[in-house]
């Protein structure tokens, strides 16, 4: 774990991949966005409003996928002080942010012709809103102090102690009786959707997966040039100190 938080030998990697990833990502959202819009069928209850489906789990999928990652990163970033952890936590919070809030905005879209309201305060839907607060609370946390040690301490407890809303969003809606439906493709059991619909929703996901690790190297890369940088100034006005 030491030897990939080294920014060097971490922007060499990232580099091989990126390319690789922007790829796959291109691919997948392009073939998931065929097979969802023209292959896939409507649904014998909701019609074609059922597509929404194809963006609207996904981003949900992230959202958490997301704050489970930036709780990591924060973690590993508490306990061996890897600078670039912090770095790549803060880097995925608007992502996550992002996705969390298509999730909710394509939710409402849905629920509007499904529920007859564009929203109601359902469990899922509640906890989902609170993850997108935690979102915003850790990135305005990050940039609160002058110190930006204290900053990236104080984020990080509050991505740890939020993480316990991951799981609440996940088990949501079999521990309380809400207007959401149930979980329909990781289950026990198996997926519960045919395959002409899960196929378009896997590649839609796998898509967002690797969107998120291109937008997250080029936000890493940004972040590390903009540090050394900063260290340079802070050398140059350093010596230009000393020497008057």
């Amino acid at each position: 774990m030491h030897r990939f938080a080294n920014p060097a030998r971490f922007l060499r990697l990232a580099n091989v991949a990126l390319p690789w990833l922007a790829a796959l990502a291109v691919l997948s959202l392009a073939a998931g966005l065929y097979l969802a819009l023209f292959d896939s069928p409507p649904d014998y209850q909701q019609g074609d409003t059922v597509r929404i489906m194809y963006i609207h789990v996904p981003s949900a999928w992230m959202g958490m996928f997301c704050y489970t990652a930036m709780a990591a990163f924060s973690a590993m970033a508490l306990i061996w002080k890897h600078p670039l952890a912090d770095l790549l936590a803060r880097a995925t919070a608007p992502i996550g942010a992002a996705f969390t809030l298509i999730c909710l905005v394509t939710g409402s879209l849905w629920g509007k012709p499904m529920w007859g309201t564009w929203w109601a305060w359902d469990a899922r839907l509640t906890s989902m809103l609170i993850l997108f607060f935690l979102y915003l609370g850790y990135m305005a946390l990050a940039n609160a102090f002058d110190d930006p040690g204290r900053g990236a301490r104080a984020s990080a407890i509050l991505a740890l102690v939020g993480f316990v809303n991951v799981p609440v969003i996940k088990w949501s809606v079999d521990w309380w009786n809400t207007l959401h439906q149930p979980a329909s493709v990781i289950k026990m059991g198996g997926p519960a959707i045919d395959k002409s619909m899960l196929i378009p929703l896997l590649l839609m996901a796998l898509g967002f997966q690797a969107y998120y690790f291109v937008v997250l190297i080029l936000r890493a890369r940004a972040e590390i040039a903009a540090a050394k940088i900063g260290t340079i100034r802070m050398a140059q006005v350093h010596a230009a100190g000393q020497g008057d």
